[in-house]
């Protein structure tokens, strides 16, 4: 499916494009991989450091549909990874979420079904479940842009996938704790309670190319992951490195919840199991609304959702092998 295909992920420069290319660069899959990103200096240090014939560069910005579109032109395929992630800046910026994940999410699916690429797997994040800050809240909308744009592109699949916090991404927990363990500091936790998946860089690029491989239009796919407390994942890091940092208690961010869920109840009612992923269909009811009424699911909302506080919990010891699998840590603890 893979060979002699143009790969476009918009994004890339971040954690996601990284990991992909980490897979991908020195294969035979994709004749060509374009990144898209906004960011030139990112851009520039990617071009210097991997120097590959493969790789296309195109500054531009989802929200501005014409730069999207020229560099949609003969692709095959599209990870659609770019977003505004971080929930206290979208707390206190939430119309620039809004312009980036939603409105930039339906001018990557436009730009992509006018150049009728094949497929467009559209990233979200757990946060999108019962969403109470402007980030979850922007990427739930975004869910449902790409599930409704699914049911009218002629030529091109739409299809989403759904995960957790990726452990050691940019900007998140795992690095600031190493640094403030390198740098002799309190480690700072908002709840030592607060529980939220653990999954790799790695499993994330699993995830998408299952759905890839698997997804039908407005599909949404999640794998299933183990899950940790943040204070055990702390406690966890000190012993790894073999120190005593004072942990310091901050309190909750804003809008960061006690725990996170991947599948609400009502999905799980018509998630189908895939094994080491769920398949959450679409809904493709129409607005009639007396038969929508009538073909109403009972006791569908007996069912429990899938969240970080019911999912496999990893004690001190079952964090630590996650944490020994990642390069950071592998490389700070050679250091």
């Amino acid at each position: 499916m893979l060979k002699n295909k143009t790969l476009l992920i918009t994004g890339g420069t971040g954690s996601f494009g990284n990991a992909v290319l980490n897979r991908f660069l020195d294969t035979d899959h994709f004749k060509e991989i374009r990144i898209f990103s906004r960011d030139e200096k990112k851009q520039d240090d990617m071009r210097t450091r991997l120097k590959s014939s493969k790789l296309k560069f195109y500054i531009g910005d989802v929200r501005d549909y014409s730069s999207i579109e020229k560099a949609m032109r003969g692709v095959d395929y599209v990870f659609h990874a770019a977003a505004l992630k971080q929930v206290p800046s979208c707390e206190f910026f939430p119309i620039e979420a809004a312009k980036t994940n939603v409105f930039g999410t339906q001018n990557v699916i436009e730009a992509a079904d006018f150049n009728k690429v094949k497929k467009v797997i559209c990233l979200s994040t757990d946060k999108a479940a019962y969403p109470i800050n402007a980030m979850g809240i922007s990427k739930a909308l975004m869910e449902k842009v790409a599930v409704a744009a699914s049911r009218n592109c002629s030529d091109t699949t739409v299809c989403l996938t759904r995960y957790g916090n990726v452990m050691a991404s940019r900007g998140s927990v795992i690095p600031l704790f190493v640094n403030q363990i390198k740098n002799k500091e309190s480690i700072t936790i908002t709840d030592p309670k607060m529980t939220r998946f653990l999954m790799s860089l790695d499993e994330a690029v699993e995830l998408v190319l299952f759905a890839f491989k698997n997804g039908r239009p407005g599909d949404l796919f999640v794998n299933k992951a183990p899950a940790g407390s943040i204070g055990d994942l702390a406690e966890a890091l000190k012993e790894m490195f073999n120190t005593e940092n004072e942990v310091k208690i901050i309190g909750t961010r804003h809008g960061e919840k006690l725990y996170e869920t991947l599948c609400t109840k009502e999905e799980m009612s018509k998630a189908e199991d895939m094994g080491e992923f769920y398949r959450i269909p679409s809904d493709n009811r129409d607005l009639n609304y007396a038969r929508y009424f009538s073909e109403g699911k009972e006791n569908s909302l007996e069912i429990e959702d899938y969240n970080s506080h019911n999912t496999e919990q990893c004690d001190i010891e079952g964090i630590k092998n996650l944490l020994k699998g990642l390069p950071l840590i592998q490389s700070e603890l050679e250091k």
